[in-house]
This record gives C-alpha cells, structure tokens and sequence, in this order.
C-alpha cells in the first residue's frame, strides 16, 4: 500500500492505496466524487478529464500516487453553492448535454480552454474538444455552449 495525499477542491485529502489505483478510482471510490466519469480507460473519450494544478488532464489512465502534493479540481469543485460556474450555466443555457454522461469531462475540457484562450473561435472548440467524445449529440450546442461560457468566464 502506498500513502497519497492532494488537495481537492479545496480540501487536503489523503488516503493508502494500492500502487496500481488510478487518480479516477481514488476521486470516485475513496473520495466519493462520483462526477468524474470512467468511459474508455484508455484516455479516448475525456469522461475522466480533471484539472490538476491548472492542467486538463486524463484520470483514467493516471495513478494516484503521481497526484501527489497535486491541487486537484472536479466537476464538484467548479460550481459556488448554489450557483454555478459559467461553463456549467452555459451548457445549461445552451443544452449542450443530452444523456449528460460526457458533461463533466467536456466542462472541465473547456474550461481549461477558456483559461488558455478567452475568446476561442468555433474551430479552436472543436480543435480542443477532440479528445472528448459524445455519443449522443453532434456537437453543435456543446461547441454554442463552450464558446457562451468562455464569454462569460472571460466577462
């Protein structure tokens, strides 16, 4: 077993796991934050994407052990109470959802996108959308939504 700890959203946390426990398993099964999704195990589909220490990255194929000392944020972490974070409104106002299994991946996807560039075009959404996959729309409104909430984060 081998000792991790991370601040996520906000909170130190810490836990033994095996060496082999990917960072999504440890979010979702020690952690209990269940939003970050597993959908390919391979890093194909972006379901498992989170931020860790300011970076969009995959957890389904990242051992928890390598978050060590990290800052982590998942979808919990992005809306304020009640209130949610622009990216979130955005896919609200914009459906950019249908079943919703891909949702939390494709906002914290773009959210990173909307903190490395305020104003992306629709190309520079689908550019950096492409490691994120939806099975059940065609991307119009996501790419709608993703471009509101940059506008909105970006206000």
């Amino acid at each position: 077993m081998a000792s991790v700890s991370m601040t996520i959203n906000g909170k130190q946390v810490s836990g033994e796991v095996e060496g082999r426990t990917l960072l999504v398993e440890f979010l979702r099964e020690h952690q209990r934050l269940t939003g970050t999704h597993v959908g390919c195990d391979t890093t194909q589909c972006g379901a498992c994407t989170i931020h860790m220490n300011g970076e969009a990255v995959k957890s389904c194929t990242m051992l928890a052990v390598q978050a060590e000392g990290a800052d982590v944020s998942t979808i919990e972490g992005l809306a304020n109470g009640d209130e949610l974070h622009p990216m979130q409104e955005a896919f609200r106002e914009h459906h950019g959802l249908q079943c919703g299994f891909c949702t939390p991946g494709m906002i914290m996807s773009a959210t990173a996108l909307a903190k490395r560039n305020p104003s992306p075009s629709e190309d520079d959404v689908r550019h950096w959308l492409e490691g994120n996959l939806c099975r059940c729309t065609g991307y119009h409104n996501i790419v709608k939504a993703v471009m509101a909430g940059a506008r909105a984060m970006n206000a």
